[in-house]
């Protein structure tokens, strides 16, 4: 099987680090798209002024595949543009008609309520603790600790990887928290003891290999367990309001278990394949681990107290689901480091790519959000729906999943896919004569975990190992789309064989 890499050099990353300066289309072509498709009439049954934010919703996904500024300044010149053009774009007449609305006030609440959104800052927690590994030493020796064990082949890095997530993921049902927060500081000191170095043509050596293999792997533990992913609870409560159907969390295990095995077993070879490491095995890089850990010696104080917060953290997330948020356990973890001084103020202030994946992850949600709002997403699925008269019920049902599932390039939360689009694909499917309304269901919220792999924005994790700086952002569109159709095509090939059998 070929590569996606290109070149002949072994260090050469997929995508060519060139100045972006040298490249005005990537600055132009945004700006087309939009023009482009704001010129075209609105579709029927759409409004003008949703048509309007949609194209500015697509101007700036292409502004984020090519890059012209930082991820975060495109996110912030995509809300502020509708912010401005507020009366024309995000609001309908009947909306400006009301008495006492003012779109300049509604607009501003618009704009910044992604900075409200408990996942962005579930994210930029995942960043605090990552740092707080590095600043302590603890991040470095539990990674030699790795190497030691398992370091003399990359791919079993890549398994031992993968394990961990799916031990954890039962019980976590925050994806950010589980491998944003626990899998992901742990991996991040991994690459820099292979010289592996962020933002750089090292990254290859063996750091983006790791971090594409700890997306995918929580992508799919993400959907193997009901309880490994918060929107999968939701799910099953709307499947129960909307189909009448109760889903337990053993029918959910049992019905999706063998796609799960298969794909966590594809995921670290097949990644090894697409997406290769230089570093593939090296005997002595055990040794050294093993002898950089006798120079460090024991536990410092600061590494013991980060450990002992870190456990209360995921007991919290496993645990406190009921009584605590995920989001205000990450909060409160943060302040207690900074109370023991595990990390500063100073630090905190200065993590550039916190602050950063926080603009634009926020900024994104709120740019999601705005297409329900201006009706874009329900005119798309009614248009589906229209379309599906005289399909047989088992070609209908896989039309639906594929539609259900890629869609979610339209989202920046899988819970807000699962809120806009599930509802009205069981709507559909429901008036379909002959379709299997229990395994229609369960098929569509399988795919919450699944999809989470398709863009650099698709799930809680997805910013944090994107800002990681060892997948550059041509890579994770190329892989996202690869390993989204390999996600898909498992499930409707194994799984819906599989439901059928199993009732």
């Amino acid at each position: 099987m070929s590569t996606l890499a290109h070149g002949t050099g072994p260090s050469q990353v997929l995508s060519d680090h060139i100045p972006h300066s040298t490249f005005p289309w990537r600055a132009l072509a945004p700006i087309a798209m939009t023009v482009a498709l704001a010129l075209c009439p609105a579709p029927d049954g759409l409004a003008q002024h949703a048509w309007y934010f949609f194209a500015i919703f697509a101007g700036v996904i292409v502004g984020l595949m090519l890059e012209p500024l930082p991820g975060g300044a495109i996110g912030v010149i995509g809300v502020t543009v509708v912010a401005v053009l507020a009366p024309w774009v995000l609001y309908g007449p009947q909306e400006l008609a009301k008495p006492g609305f003012k779109a300049v006030n509604a607009s501003l609440s618009w704009a910044l309520s992604g900075f409200s959104n408990a996942t962005v800052w579930l994210i930029f927690g995942a960043f605090m603790f990552a740092m707080a590994y590095e600043k302590t030493g603890l991040g470095r020796r539990i990674a030699l600790e790795l190497v030691k064990l398992m370091g003399r082949r990359t791919l079993t890095l890549g398994y031992a990887i993968v394990a961990a997530d799916t031990l954890l993921s039962p019980f976590t049902p925050s994806n950010t928290a589980r491998s944003g927060g626990t899998i992901y500081p742990v991996i991040r000191n991994l690459p820099a003891l292979y010289e592996s170095k962020p933002n750089d043509p090292s990254a290859r050596r063996i750091g983006s290999y790791l971090m594409w293999v700890a997306i995918a792997g929580t992508c799919v533990t993400s959907s193997m367990f009901v309880t490994a992913l918060a929107p999968n609870l939701l799910a099953v409560e709307m499947i129960k309001k909307t189909a009448k159907l109760d889903i337990s969390w053993t029918q959910w295990c049992v019905a999706f278990l063998p796609v799960a095995v298969i794909l966590l077993i594809l995921v670290p070879i097949v990644t090894y394949w697409l997406y290769p490491p230089e570093v593939k095995e090296s005997s002595e890089v055990p040794k050294w681990a093993a002898k950089e850990l006798g120079q460090m010696g024991s536990m410092s104080v600061r590494e013991i107290l980060l450990a002992a917060l870190v456990m209360l953290a995921l007991a919290m997330w496993i645990f406190g689901g009921d009584v605590i948020n995920a989001t205000t356990v990450a909060l409160t973890i943060i302040s207690l480091m900074l109370l023991t001084t595990v990390f500063s103020w100073e630090d905190m202030i200065t993590n550039k790519a916190a602050w950063n994946t926080l603009a634009w992850f926020a900024t994104l949600v709120a740019l999601a959000d705005g297409l329900s709002r201006v009706g874009f997403v329900k005119w798309f699925a009614d248009a589906i729906a229209a379309h599906m008269t005289g399909f047989s019920p088992t070609l209908a049902m896989v039309v639906l999943i594929l539609v259900f599932f890629f869609t979610h390039y339209l989202f920046a939360s899988i819970t807000a896919h699962t809120t806009a689009m599930l509802p009205v694909m069981l709507a559909v499917g429901s008036a379909i004569p002959g379709i299997n309304m229990l395994q229609f269901a369960l098929s569509l919220a399988f795919t919450l975990g699944l999809m989470g792999i398709l863009t650099p924005y698709a799930t809680g994790p997805s910013p944090v190992y994107y800002g990681s700086g060892y997948l550059p952002t041509a890579d994770y569109w190329k892989l996202g789309a690869i390993f989204g159709v390999l996600f898909i095509a498992v499930y409707l090939l194994v799984g819906l064989p599989w439901m059928a059998m199993v009732g």
